[in-house]
């Protein structure tokens, strides 16, 4: 008896695994979604071989055609759309940014990640009218082919951002909630920088939001050479959204608004003087760069991605949540290695909590300034202050104070009056070289002798006339 049922049991084993050895080779082609009633069409994508490989590679698009997308109009002519920094950026968890390496990793449970759906233009009308948003997010051409890039060419890129989300979402909406801005707005930073903290563009924009230079100081983000709170998600946050909520006392549109925040208010207002007025993005939509002309649709595409991105097959990346910080100010300057060595923390994770400071070095005797560390380190850091300022990083600081060296100098310097008369020898040897006669020079001594000359002689003549008078 034990024996047939171990027999019986090892039989089924063995079926169980045939059936799942036959679902791996052949996967599904369809999936029962629930919009299978509105007319889900589903694409699969399959692992070829070598040879399809290569004949892949030679249609695969150039690094100038992943720049822009390409929009058919109703009369048949194609327009060339530049596509914004966010969408081109490469997507690596495991780059520099710290908080991707160390809390972002695979999705282990999720399954059909090859299987890409394709819907009917009803239903992405129907979800973008379903989402729950402040801003109108309309459906057209433009916005349908930024929303096949997302499920399509950067499926990967969404799935990073569904992940390192969960570190930066709740700053932006706090700080859009203080200004009672439409929290959709919060995707920005998706289209900006692929929610990278560190991204800089090709013209010099920085941090999640993406701020120049002159914005950024404009409202209250310091740049110098030691610090730039571009890069500080906290401060670029608030900042943004001062920003955007005084481009909207300006338009009174947050399409507009969304479109100046890419451009410039400047650009915008030309666009509607040109358009005869019209203060609609679509109306204006002609006369805008080529850049800004994607950009809002890329954010209504970015809305709309970030909120069905289940329904297209895209695993999110699982993140594991950050320890909490905190925040020590200082008013004294502090390098980065002297809180690693002596608190035992990595200068990667430093940095990562500090994005601001350039150089590792915290500006405290300029003014008053913050230093964030994980909690558990703020009490170490106050116990032991006095090690960590004493600690030597000399080699890694300013010098407040040097030595001349002394010894015997390669040449001795002439006395001042010696130059000054060397160099009134040269300007006058120049100027009687060039014909002119100067005041000091030789034609001025020349002119004085001769009027000494003339007035010996004249003195001759007078004393020669007093003896002929007393004759």
């Amino acid at each position: 008896m034990i024996i047939d049922r171990l027999k019986y049991y090892l039989l089924s084993i063995s079926i169980i695994l045939l059936g799942v050895n036959l679902y791996a080779v052949n996967p599904p082609t369809e999936t029962a979604a629930p919009d299978e009633e509105e007319g889900e069409i589903v694409v699969v994508e399959e692992e070829t071989d070598e040879e399809d490989d290569e004949e892949s590679a030679e249609d695969a698009p150039s690094v100038y055609e992943q720049d822009e997308i390409v929009v058919t109009g109703k009369d048949g002519k194609e327009e060339i759309i530049e596509v914004p920094e966010g969408l081109v950026l490469d997507e690596n968890p495991d780059s520099a940014d710290y908080n991707r390496s160390h809390y972002l990793a695979e999705d282990s449970t999720a399954v059909m990640q090859q299987v890409i759906p394709v819907f009917d233009q009803q239903v992405y009308m129907d979800r973008l009218k379903r989402m729950p948003t402040a801003i109108e997010m309309p459906w057209n051409d433009v916005v349908q082919k930024f929303i096949d890039r997302y499920t399509g060419r950067l499926r990967r890129s969404v799935s990073v951002m569904l992940g390192a989300q969960n570190f930066y979402m709740p700053i932006f909406e706090q700080a859009l909630e203080v200004y009672e801005l439409p929290l959709e707005l919060k995707y920005l930073p998706v289209i900006e920088s692929a929610l990278k903290p560190n991204a800089v563009s090709g013209v010099g924009a920085t941090g999640l939001w993406q701020f120049m230079i002159a914005t950024g100081k404009r409202y209250s983000l310091k740049v110098n050479s030691m610090i730039d709170e571009r890069r500080d998600p906290v401060k670029a946050s608030y900042a943004a959204a001062h920003y955007l909520s005084d481009l909207y006392q300006i338009f009174g549109d947050w399409a507009l608004v969304i479109a100046a925040y890419n451009c410039g208010p400047g650009n915008i207002q030309k666009a509607i003087q040109r358009a005869g007025g019209k203060k609609d993005y679509w109306e204006i939509y002609p006369y805008l760069p080529t850049e800004t002309r994607g950009y809002v649709p890329a954010f209504i595409a970015a809305n709309y991605i970030m909120t069905y991105y289940c329904e297209h097959n895209i695993a999110p990346m699982v993140a594991t949540l950050p320890e909490e910080t905190d925040t020590i100010m200082l008013f004294q300057n502090l390098h980065f290695k002297q809180v690693s060595d002596v608190l035992g923390i990595e200068m990667e994770q430093l940095r990562a909590l500090n994005p601001q400071y350039r150089r590792d070095i915290v500006t405290g005797y300029t003014e008053p300034t913050d230093l964030r560390l994980p909690k558990e380190y703020v009490q170490k850091f106050i116990e032991n202050q006095d090690v960590i300022f004493a600690y030597d990083v000399s080699d890694l600081m300013k010098r407040d104070v040097v030595d001349v060296s002394e010894g015997s100098y390669a040449y001795k310097p002439s006395s001042r009056s010696s130059y000054r008369k060397k160099y009134l020898r040269s300007h006058s040897n120049k100027l009687l070289k060039k014909g002119k006669k100067s005041k000091r020079g030789k034609s001025s001594r020349v002119k004085s002798s001769k009027k000494k000359s003339k007035s010996k002689a004249s003195s001759k003549k007078s004393k020669k006339k007093s003896k002929k008078k007393r004759r």
